[in-house]
């Protein structure tokens, strides 16, 4: 039978609660990092917010880099657009995509983490 990593000890430290129910975001905060962190869990889209890194790309530049279709990339830009991890602006009839302030910053930071 497996164990249960659990307190021998049933009772709890209102101390420690409040302490830690201090730092709880709000349900709403919460909610939106749980979305942005679902954003990011995708390889494709992460290939997308690190190949932005470099600079703006239009979806027909991004779709020879991953060898993807053109309707394929744009789905994803626009779970990253939602999400507000990248923006976009519009030169005649093309569409430039980039990353949002602090993306790259997230990036090095999971990698950083991850290398660790």
């Amino acid at each position: 039978m497996a164990t249960i990593d659990c307190c021998d000890i049933h009772e709890a430290s209102q101390g420690r609660i409040t302490i830690a129910q201090q730092a709880l975001p709000e349900n709403r905060q919460v909610s939106g990092l749980a979305d942005i962190f679902g954003a990011l869990a995708d390889q494709t889209r992460l290939r997308i917010l690190y190949a932005l890194c470099r600079g703006e790309l239009c979806v027909c530049d991004m779709s020879k880099l991953l060898d993807m279709s053109g309707s394929a990339v744009s789905h994803q830009l626009r779970i990253l657009r939602n999400q507000h991890l990248v923006r976009n602006r519009r030169d005649g009839r093309s569409v430039f995509y980039s990353l949002n302030d602090d993306v790259e910053d997230l990036l090095r930071e999971g990698l950083t983490f991850y290398n660790q």
